[in-house]
């Protein structure tokens, strides 16, 4: 037994429009929509590697300068992907200390979602 954690399961995020978050989830990063078994409005998304919940509300508070991180496989290709979605992003950044790039997209309801990229990922 341990008394450390293994892992983030899941964040929650509200949405307005829970049908229309859960395609742009699905669109943008391939995530499935899991039909819960309980009674709950949650929209439960899963990638099989990382969850994420999102609770409808009637209104939408703005959440800058709060986000989330996704690390890409492929810098380019995620790119090219988003120009294809006609998804804005704001001007890649690079760091040359470890090699890294990283900006920011927002889903349908604004959520700020940062993309990070390491090109020399530890194992």
């Amino acid at each position: 037994m341990s008394a450390e954690p293994r892992y983030i399961h899941h964040v929650n995020f509200p949405t307005t429009d829970p049908d229309r978050t859960a395609a742009w989830y699905a669109k943008v990063f391939g995530m499935k929509r899991i039909t819960p078994k309980s009674n709950t409005r949650v929209v439960l998304m899963t990638r099989g590697n990382f969850d994420l919940h999102f609770t409808p509300v009637e209104e939408m508070e703005r959440m800058a300068p709060y986000h989330f991180a996704v690390e890409v496989d492929d810098w380019d290709d995620f790119l090219a992907h988003l120009k294809e979605l006609g998804i804005r992003h704001t001007r890649p950044v690079q760091r040359p200390e470890n090699q890294s790039k990283f900006c920011y997209i927002h889903d349908p309801d604004h959520t700020m979602i940062e993309l990070v990229y390491h090109a020399k990922r530890p194992n």
